[in-house]
């Protein structure tokens, strides 16, 4: 059976480079090779992978946290602090859905672009780079995608704007080739404390299930700031997150990009 990720993806993914940059490097590569060390299918540790770098920025908040069980369910993590035994659950909370196919597609898109370049030349190409791309590109069609892709292709082969793509950034990284979106921030990008609320609802509505032998449950409710579907600006009514009704013990909303965090509950 064929797996569903390579050795190569897991290693080169972009999102892990990217959470890789600001970390707390000896807590975090055991983690890693705890999770590599697992019988846990290639998915599954790719995901456990990405999940606890995303909480590189709690553990910054709460150092004396020390994970014990990285590999289990319900909740996702099992930690002691303070000589409790604490499970954490995290979920990512979207702030955009209309952006979510399409920052898939996206990402589908620039991982085959980074194949061609790293074919004809990785040594050349190694790098990040960050395109811009022109309004009202469509990146949903099949035949259109191809289009898409020759176009980055061409503009970092160029180092010059081609096709749909309007702008390229290039940034250094001494291995591979990666592709991702230019990061703009929009002064008004509102993140809705309703999705927020919702995203708690539907935890809570699993507390039930949860490992009972830990003394508390902590939920951390996370949004990625190097996604486009869930990076945003402020809170809108965030005093709306002070009604909060939960069995979990404790409630954070944390961004990774500079590890602000909000107490919830």
């Amino acid at each position: 059976m064929k797996k569903v990720f390579s050795d190569e993806d897991l290693i080169k993914n972009l999102s892990l480079y990217y959470l890789n940059r600001h970390l707390k490097k000896k807590p975090m590569a055991k983690y890693h090779r705890t999770i590599d060390e697992s019988p846990l299918h290639d998915r599954e540790k790719y995901k456990k992978k990405a999940e606890i770098l995303l909480l590189n920025s709690f553990m910054h908040h709460f150092p004396e946290v020390k994970f014990e069980n990285l590999t289990c369910e319900s909740p996702d993590f099992i930690a002691k602090f303070n000589d409790k035994k604490i499970g954490i659950e995290l979920t990512e909370v979207i702030n955009h859905l209309e952006m979510k196919k399409m920052e898939s597609n996206l990402n589908k898109m620039f991982r085959q672009a980074e194949i061609l370049l790293e074919q004809e030349d990785t040594t050349k190409y190694r790098g990040v780079y960050f395109l811009e791309f022109l309004p009202n590109i469509k990146f949903d069609n099949l035949e259109e995608q191809q289009e898409n892709i020759f176009s980055i292709y061409k503009s970092i082969k160029k180092n010059k704007p081609s096709g749909c793509v309007k702008s390229v950034r290039k940034s250094f990284h001494r291995r591979n080739v990666f592709i991702t979106h230019e990061y703009s921030m929009n002064l008004f990008d509102e993140l809705c404390s309703e999705k927020i609320l919702e995203s708690i609802e539907k935890k809570n509505e699993k507390f039930p299930y949860y490992d009972t032998s830990v003394d508390e449950c902590w939920l951390v409710i996370v949004s990625d700031m190097n996604s486009i579907a869930s990076r945003y600006t402020f809170i809108q009514d965030k005093e709306h997150l002070n009604e909060v009704k939960s069995p979990f013990h404790k409630i954070f909303h944390l961004e990774n990009l500079c590890g602000n965090i909000t107490s919830i509950k």
